[in-house]
């Protein structure tokens, strides 16, 4: 089911369906709405009809869905009422055992949050990002040279997956001949478990991660015993917050760093190539003048929205927009719908590569959990985009996009291209 591709006449029926489905039958958190692409006119209902939205009965338990840009983002800054703790459930809709928890700093309160955030900083300083800049286009560049051209591939692979796991192996000094293991394990990390997901039960998922712990903690004890160096883990091993971390925040940042660092870029880098295809106009914009990568970039993330959500867990009863959302109660804040907001975008559901205010998203999140490594993630896909620019006169998208079965990361596990040779 969930590897399968709708007729555009199935597609436009399931979009349809939010039109005549009444408000408290509402799920928008439904991965498959996010499988087959069906989940926008959803969220256009909520922000007009229902901005802060109640549903009962999901996969993943009730649950309060905040959808506007202005909503979002103050959820997103009342810490005193809305936690990230991963002993209340963390930062995704999907509850995960309690026994099964990982403390990571972004699923941190104030002021532990800061601590451990700041110990990884210094990866993303300018000085820093024109250091690794120099890298990311030397692996560019080398891995648009190598591509097929006349013949139809796979860029989610090809490109998407490749570049961005090299770029993890270089930030955690991870050994090169196993860096595909990163992506494994960041896409082991998001998945649902099922018969047609990477694993079929929770235990296998676990069973990965309890891999990606112990491989990790092999290079940590490496570390530690060597002077500090500039990599995400020398970091860690070294950092007065983190060096003392218990296995279970140990293994909480690992995933964080990793899926951070995986998702965003990836497919943002998909979503990119498969935004100009669906939009000529802009890549013929794109080609004349390639200055416009200036906001190009962050307009293509908004676009995206690589992870559509986060969430928080009500630390006391609070009314919010005139509804009572209750202790302990889950609160999703709808990144992907704050970005198609039009009290807050101009032409939000436009594609346009030279906007005004392309930064003007919540892409990256808002506050003090701001993604720490956005800086790299939008270095990443401009570089990318330098060198498409002067190789490529055209990338043509040659089939339906698949896309990932997640109502948290926003992606493409496939997307077939063409290079004329």
């Amino acid at each position: 089911m969930h590897g399968t591709i709708e007729s555009a006449a199935t597609l436009d029926a399931l979009r349809a369906r939010a039109t005549s489905l009444p408000l408290e039958q509402f799920d928008p958190g439904d991965p498959e709405l996010f499988r087959t692409d069906t989940f926008w006119p959803y969220f256009d209902r909520l922000r007009r009809e229902d901005p802060v939205h109640y549903c009962k009965n999901s996969m993943f338990g009730p649950y309060w869905s905040v959808t506007r840009y202005n909503d979002i983002m103050e959820i997103e800054t009342n810490h005193s009422v809305f936690s990230s703790a991963s002993s209340l459930g963390g930062i995704t809709i999907r509850d995960i055992d309690p026994d099964l928890r990982r403390e990571s700093f972004i699923s941190m309160d104030p002021p532990r949050h800061a601590a451990q955030r700041k110990t990884v900083a210094p990866m993303f300083t300018p000085t820093h990002l024109d250091n690794l800049a120099l890298n990311i286009r030397k692996r560019s560049a080398e891995c648009l040279d190598n591509l097929p051209r006349g013949e139809m591939f796979d860029w989610v692979d090809r490109v998407s997956i490749e570049l961005t796991t090299q770029m993890l192996a270089v930030l955690f000094d991870f050994p090169w001949e196993d860096r595909r293991k990163l992506t494994r394990w960041s896409d082991i990390a998001t998945t649902i478990p099922g018969p047609d997901g990477l694993v079929a039960t929770e235990d296998e998922r676990q069973a990965e991660l309890t891999e990606c712990a112990a491989y990790f903690s092999r290079l940590w004890k490496e570390r530690i015993a060597q002077p500090p160096k500039s990599d995400l883990l020398s970091m860690m091993a070294h950092g007065t917050a983190t060096r003392d971390m218990d296995a279970k925040n140990f293994l909480g940042n690992l995933i964080l760093l990793i899926v951070g660092g995986n998702d965003t870029t990836r497919n943002t880098m998909s979503g990119s190539l498969l935004a100009l295809s669906q939009h000529p106009e802009q890549y013929r914009k794109l080609r004349q003048n390639p200055d416009l990568l200036d906001s190009f970039v962050p307009e293509v993330i908004r676009w995206q929205t690589p992870l559509a959500h986060m969430r928080r867990t009500a630390l006391s009863d609070f009314e919010f927009r005139g509804k009572q959302i209750k202790k302990g109660d889950k609160v999703v804040m709808w990144y992907v719908s704050g970005n198609r907001d039009e009290a807050a975008i101009e032409k939000p559901y436009d594609f346009i590569i030279d906007r005004a205010r392309p930064r003007t998203h919540l892409s990256f999140g808002f506050g003090i959990h701001r993604c720490v490594g956005l800086r790299l993630a939008e270095l990443q896909l401009r570089i990318i985009w330098e060198e498409i620019l002067k190789r490529f006169d055209h990338i043509d998208v040659v089939g339906e996009p698949k896309r990932v079965y997640s109502s948290f990361v926003k992606g493409l596990e496939e997307l077939p291209v063409k290079i004329a040779a």
